[in-house]
C-alpha cells in the first residue's frame, strides 16, 4: 500500500489520501469541485454500517491566494456540506459521525475568510439587527429570524462549531494523525507521513483555469423580443449540467438570472460574452447561485445588479469575506439598482416583482412581466423555493418559538401558485427545496421543473416539462434587427465624431454568422475586410508564445491590416457561435480617410497592441474603452538609478520599455519589465505604497491615471488579484525591520474590523518605508493624510457596530477612540513641521497606538459581539 496517495483532479487540484492515517485531503478547492471529485470516483455511494452514504475528502487544504486568473480559488462551501451531510459528520446517530470534524488546513486569513464565508452562505443575515438594516420593520425581522433559526433546527452555529482549522505558519505543522505540512512558498506545499514526502502546487500557470465538470456544446441564440434562455436547470450535485438559471432577452438586452459555477465557460457555449449582459437578477447567495458572480466583474463597464435589498447585503457580506474585503466595495463592481418585496419595477418596459421565498438564507423568486396584445406576458423564476408539506409543518402558535405564522405559509403557497405564461420552478426535494407535486393543479401556460441531480420520475413528468441547456422558450417573438441597432450603436462609439451619413454606409454590409472554432484570420494574412463582432467570443493567439486572450462584442477585429495592407501579426479564432458585420476594406479606408481618423487610427493602435500583450488589459476592453485610456496617459523617461517621486501615487505605472527593481526596505523583492506595473496601491486602493521602484537601465513608462481605470470592473479585478498577493507577502510574511506583519492574535473575530485593522496596517508600513528611506516631506505628508482618513473612517464604522448592538463599553471605547484621533491628528501636524520622529520611533509609537489597542481593547467586544452572531 502506498503511503501517500497522489491524484490530479483538474488544473491546481489534487487529492491526496493517507490510508493508515485516515486522512483525505482535497489540496484546493474552486468551485464545483465536488462534481469533478464524483467524476473521478473519489467520491462515491457506499454503505456503513447499514446507512448509505458518500465517501469522499475529510480535510481541505486552501490556496494561499483567493482569487486565480479572475476566479475565486477556494469556495469550501459545497466541500464542507458534502463531508457534514452526503458524509454524515453531523447527522446524529449516523456511524460516521465520530465527533471528527472537517479540517481547514491553509494561512491564517484564509482559514478564517472561509470560516466566515460558510457561515453566510449558511445563513446569509445573522441578527434582526442586520435584516432590519436592509429595509425590513421589527416585527417582520423578528418573524424572518424565527424561520431563519427553524431552518437551522433552533440555534444559528458559527463555523468553529462544525469545522476545525490547522493555521499554516513557518515550518512544519501536524494535520493528523501523524500527517505533517510545510508550507514552501506560495501555493507550494509538502506533505510528509513516515518518510514519504509529496509535493502539491495549486498556483495556476500559463493560460490555466479551472474546468467545468461537464462538457457542453456550442449554441447560436436568437435575439427574440421577450424569451427566456435555460441556461440550467441541475443542481450544486449534478456532475453532468449547469445549475439552475436563465437568461432573459428582452428588446435585444440580456439579462441573467443568478450567477453559477463555471458561468464564463456556460455564456461561451451560449455565444455571449460578458459586455453584451446588461444585468443580472440576483435571487440567493448559495454557492450554486453565487460562485459566477467573479464573471460578471469581468466587464469594461458596471453591470446592474437587481436584487431585494436582503439579497444584496447577504452577497455583500459573503463577498467581503471571501476577498477580505469591505462590504462597500460590491459598489467598485456593480452598477446596484436595488428592487422592494412584493412590488412591480419597471425596468425600460421590463417590470419584475420580487417575492420573499422561505429559505435557510434571504432567498426571492421573481416574477417578470411585460406588456402585448393580449394584456401581460408573463415569466416565474422560481429558485429556490421550499415545498409546502415542509413549510406547513414548520407553523407553530408559540410566537416565540422558531417556526412561522400561518399568514406567512398562505402568503407563500399563493405566490407559488400564480398563474403564469411560463413558470421554472425548483424540485429538489429535501428540507429546503421545492417539490413538483405542489404544482399539480397549477394553471400556469407552460411549467419547466429544475434544480435537481436526477432525471425527472414519471409522476413528474405529468406535472411539468424539461429544459435541457439552450432550450430557448421564445414568449414574443422579435420583429426588429436588433443586430444592426447594436451595430450603429458600436460604430457610433467607434467613431463619434463621423457623421451619421457615413456610419450609414459602415452599416450597409452583411451580418454574418462565424462557426465556433474557424479562424478568422491568421498571423502572416492581410485581412480583406473589417469584423465588428456583434455576439459571441473571438481568440486572439499570439503566435510562439503559447498564450491567447479573449475579444468580446464591440471589437473590431483586422482594422489596422485592412487600412494598412500589412499582414496581421496575430491569429484570431471563434471561441463560440460569433455574429459579426462584414465591412469591406476598401469603404472602410475611404470613409476613414474622409474623416482624416488614419494617423489616429495607427498611433492608437501601436499602444493598445503593447496594452493588450499584457494580462492586464488582454480582454474584455473594446476599442473605445480602450482608445479613452490611450488618449489621456503620459510617458515618462526614467534614467538608470532614479525613480519616481514617491507622492505620484494617483498613477499605475506601466512599463513599456526598459527594467526596472522593486525594492522594500532596501531589499530587492523582484525586476519589473515591459509590460510590469506598480502603483496599483495608491492609484487604486488609495493606500500610499511602501516600495521603491528604481530603474535598473533607461525606462519609459506610461502613467495612466487611476481614474480612468476605478470604472472598469475587469481592470480593477485584476488590480486586486495582483494586490492581494503583494499584500501578503510583505504583510505577513515580510521582514519585521521593514514594518508591522499581520499576526493570527491581532485578529478581533469580526470580519470587517480585521479587513480595517489590515488597511491601517498597510498604510503605517507605508509611512515606516518613507521615513526609513527619507523620502520627500510631500510623500510623508501624503502618507500621514491617509492615515487620519482611514483612521476617522474604521473608527466611527467600529462605533457603529458596537452601538448597534449595545455593547456595554461602547461610550468607553469611543472615549478611546476620541483620544487616539487626537493623538495621530497631533502626529500629522509634526509630519508638516521642520522634525519629524525617526522610522523605529514611529513604529513604537505605533505599537502602543494601533497594537496594544486591538490587542487589550477591540479584542473586549469580541466576545460580545461574537455571542450575537456576529463574526
Amino acid at each position: 500500500m502506498e503511503t501517500i496517495i497522489k491524484i490530479p483532479i483538474i488544473n491546481g487540484v489534487y487529492w491526496l489520501e493517507i490510508p493508515e492515517a485516515k486522512l483525505q485531503i482535497l489540496c484546493g478547492c474552486p468551485a464545483d469541485i465536488v462534481k469533478h471529485l464524483m467524476k473521478r470516483g473519489l467520491i462515491i455511494q457506499r454503505e456503513v454500517d447499514g446507512v448509505l452514504c458518500e465517501t469522499g475528502p475529510n480535510a481541505i487544504l486552501l490556496s494561499d491566494v483567493m482569487i486565480q486568473h479572475g476566479e475565486f480559488s477556494n469556495l469550501a462551501e459545497f466541500p464542507v456540506l458534502q463531508m457534514l451531510y452526503k458524509q454524515g459528520l453531523i447527522i446524529p446517530n449516523h456511524p460516521n459521525n465520530t465527533g471528527l470534524k472537517p479540517l481547514l488546513i491553509g494561512l491564517g486569513e484564509q482559514v478564517h475568510a472561509q470560516m466566515q464565508y460558510i457561515f453566510r452562505g449558511n445563513y446569509g443575515l445573522v441578527t434582526r439587527e442586520e435584516i432590519e438594516q436592509a429595509g425590513i420593520d421589527p416585527e417582520t425581522a423578528f418573524e424572518m429570524m424565527r424561520l431563519k433559526k427553524r431552518f437551522a433546527f433552533g440555534q444559528i452555529k458559527p463555523s468553529h462549531m462544525l469545522l476545525d482549522s490547522c493555521i499554516l505558519g513557518r515550518g512544519k505543522k501536524e494535520i493528523r494523525n501523524g500527517v505533517e505540512i510545510e508550507r514552501l512558498a506560495i501555493n507550494q506545499f509538502e506533505v510528509s507521513y513516515r518518510g514519504t514526502r509529496v509535493s502539491v502546487d495549486l498556483n495556476l500557470h500559463g493560460e490555466d483555469r479551472y474546468d467545468p465538470p461537464y462538457p457542453l456544446g456550442f449554441q447560436s441564440i436568437p435575439r427574440d423580443y421577450f424569451a427566456v434562455i435555460h441556461s440550467g436547470d441541475g443542481d450544486g450535485w449534478d456532475v453532468n449540467r449547469p445549475t439552475m438559471s436563465s437568461i432573459l432577452l428582452f428588446q435585444g438586452k440580456i439579462y441573467l438570472i443568478d450567477a453559477g459555477p463555471n458561468l464564463f465557460f456556460n455564456l461561451m457555449a451560449l455565444g455571449i460574452g460578458i459586455n453584451e449582459i446588461e444585468g443580472i437578477f440576483h435571487t440567493h447567495a448559495h454557492d450554486d447561485h453565487f460562485a459566477g458572480i467573479t464573471t460578471l466583474m469581468r466587464s469594461e463597464r458596471k453591470i446592474k445588479y437587481y436584487a431585494t435589498p436582503l439579497v444584496r447585503m447577504t452577497v455583500e457580506k459573503k463577498l467581503a469575506a471571501l476577498l477580505s474585503l469591505e462590504e462597500n466595495q460590491f459598489l467598485d463592481f456593480f452598477d446596484c439598482r436595488d428592487l422592494p418585496l412584493d412590488q412591480w419595477t419597471d425596468i425600460q418596459g421590463l417590470e419584475v416583482k420580487p417575492i420573499f421565498s422561505p429559505h435557510p438564507l434571504e432567498t426571492s423568486i421573481f416574477i417578470f412581466r411585460t406588456l402585448w396584445s393580449s394584456g401581460y406576458c408573463t415569466y416565474g423564476h422560481f429558485a429556490d423555493i421550499v415545498s409546502l408539506n415542509v413549510l406547513e409543518k414548520m407553523i407553530t402558535d408559540d410566537a416565540q418559538a422558531p417556526g412561522i405564522k400561518r399568514s406567512l405559509f398562505d402568503k407563500t403557497k399563493a405566490g407559488y401558485l400564480t398563474p403564469l405564461n411560463l413558470k421554472k420552478i425548483d424540485i429538489g426535494g429535501g428540507m429546503i427545496h421545492g417539490s413538483a407535486e405542489d404544482f399539480r393543479h397549477d394553471r400556469s401556460g407552460r411549467i419547466v421543473l429544475a434544480h435537481t441531480s436526477v432525471g425527472l420520475t414519471p409522476v413528474e413528468k405529468e406535472i411539468g416539462s424539461s429544459a435541457p441547456f439552450g432550450i430557448c422558450d421564445v414568449l414574443i417573438s422579435g420583429k426588429n434587427d436588433f443586430a444592426r441597432r447594436l451595430a450603429f450603436q458600436f460604430l457610433q462609439s467607434h467613431f463619434p465624431r463621423v457623421p451619421f451619413h457615413h456610419l450609414r454606409m459602415l452599416l450597409n454590409n452583411d451580418v454574418v454568422e462565424i462557426n465556433p472554432g474557424a479562424v478568422i484570420l491568421k498571423a502572416g494574412e492581410v485581412s480583406s475586410e473589417v469584423l465588428l463582432i456583434l455576439s459571441g467570443l473571438v481568440e486572439k493567439i499570439f503566435p510562439g508564445e503559447n498564450r491567447l486572450s479573449r475579444l468580446m462584442a464591440g471589437t473590431l477585429l483586422g482594422e489596422l491590416s485592412a487600412l494598412t495592407q500589412v499582414p496581421s501579426q496575430l491569429t484570431f479564432r471563434a471561441a463560440s457561435y460569433v455574429s459579426a458585420m462584414k465591412i469591406s476594406a476598401g469603404l472602410y479606408q475611404q470613409i476613414v480617410n474622409k474623416n482624416g481618423l488614419v494617423d489616429q487610427i495607427e498611433r492608437t493602435a501601436t499602444i493598445r497592441s503593447f496594452l493588450e500583450s499584457m494580462d492586464l488589459f488582454d480582454e474584455g476592453l473594446s476599442h473605445p474603452v480602450m482608445a479613452g485610456i490611450i488618449s489621456r496617459l503620459t510617458h515618462r523617461i526614467i534614467a538608470p538609478g532614479e525613480s519616481l517621486p514617491s507622492q505620484e501615487i494617483e498613477f499605475l505605472n506601466v512599463i513599456y520599455r526598459g527594467k526596472m527593481r522593486r525594492f522594500i526596505g532596501g531589499d530587492g523583492l523582484d525586476q519589473l519589465e515591459a509590460g510590469g506595473f506598480f502603483g496599483e496601491e495608491g492609484a487604486i486602493f488609495g493606500v500610499p505604497s511602501i516600495y521603491q521602484v528604481v530603474a535598473e537601465e533607461e525606462t519609459e513608462i506610461l502613467q495612466i491615471r487611476g481614474e480612468l481605470l476605478k470604472d472598469i470592473p475587469i481592470v480593477r479585478w485584476k488590480l486586486i488579484e495582483a494586490y492581494k498577493v503583494r499584500a501578503m507577502q510583505t504583510l505577513c510574511e515580510g521582514d519585521p525591520d521593514h514594518g508591522f506583519q499581520w499576526h493570527e492574535e491581532f485578529t478581533v473575530g469580526i470580519a470587517s474590523m480585521d479587513v480595517h485593522h489590515k488597511r491601517l496596517f498597510e498604510i503605517a508600513n507605508s509611512i515606516v518605508g518613507i521615513l526609513r528611506l527619507g523620502q520627500s516631506k510631500e510623500s510623508l505628508i501624503g502618507a500621514m493624510e491617509a492615515l487620519v482618513e482611514y483612521t476617522h473612517y474604521h473608527f466611527e464604522a467600529e462605533g457603529q457596530l458596537m452601538q448597534q448592538y449595545g455593547f456595554p463599553r461602547a461610550n468607553a471605547h469611543v472615549i478611546q477612540h476620541q483620544t487616539m484621533v487626537r493623538q495621530v491628528l497631533d502626529l500629522q501636524e509634526r509630519a508638516k513641521g521642520d522634525s519629524f520622529m525617526s522610522h523605529l520611533e514611529f513604529q513604537a509609537f505605533l505599537q502602543d497606538w494601533l497594537v496594544q489597542h486591538i490587542l487589550k481593547e477591540d479584542r473586549n467586544y469580541m466576545v460580545f459581539l461574537n455571542a450575537k452572531g456576529i463574526f
